[in-house]
């Protein structure tokens, strides 16, 4: 039954993410980016992280894809279409995927994946929140905060477009 549910996980994972890069019509890939990401949170569950697939519901799945899904409403016409992809990039595009997949395999492969010390590791709510938000080693403090403020940026960017072409129309 694990095995099953991992296949189908990964089968999601898989076509969603081409689907999302082969869209013509963006809205659409947005929407394939969502079960994306989905996915991924249900991939985490599956492991047991459940802070995790929690945070990868709430933060990505909830909060970037709705922020990306009214950056479209707002700043592009729903009925465009982009351009279709020539073959000869069509065909670079899949070689240097697969050359990227092929580095990633032989690197994950070839790594030994064995703790650093013999004490165990905690992975706590509580440890997991200590280090979110530290700002001594390992800590992730500076990171959380370039990133809300990206958010922030690009949401006013998004205004300011928006307000634009409504005043251009």
């Amino acid at each position: 039954m694990e095995r099953l549910i991992f296949y189908m996980l990964a089968a999601v994972i898989l076509i969603f993410s081409v689907l999302t890069v082969t869209s013509r019509k963006i809205l659409r890939a947005a929407v394939y980016l969502l079960f994306v990401l989905v996915a991924t949170a249900g991939f985490y569950f599956f492991l047991e992280y459940n802070f995790l697939a929690a945070v990868q519901l709430t933060v990505y799945s909830g909060g970037i894809v709705v922020l990306i899904i009214f950056a479209v409403l707002l700043t592009a016409h729903l009925d465009h279409k982009l351009e279709p992809i020539r073959l000869g990039r069509g065909v670079l595009s899949g070689l240097l995927a697969t050359v990227g997949a092929g580095v990633v395999i032989y690197a994950i492969r070839s790594y030994d994946f064995q703790p650093s010390s013999a004490e165990p590791i905690d992975f706590s709510i509580e440890m997991i929140g200590t280090k979110l938000l530290s700002y001594g080693d390992y800590g992730y403090v500076l990171p959380f905060e370039v990133i809300s403020v990206l958010l922030v940026a690009a949401m006013i960017a998004a205004i300011i477009i928006a307000k634009r072409s409504i005043s251009n129309d």
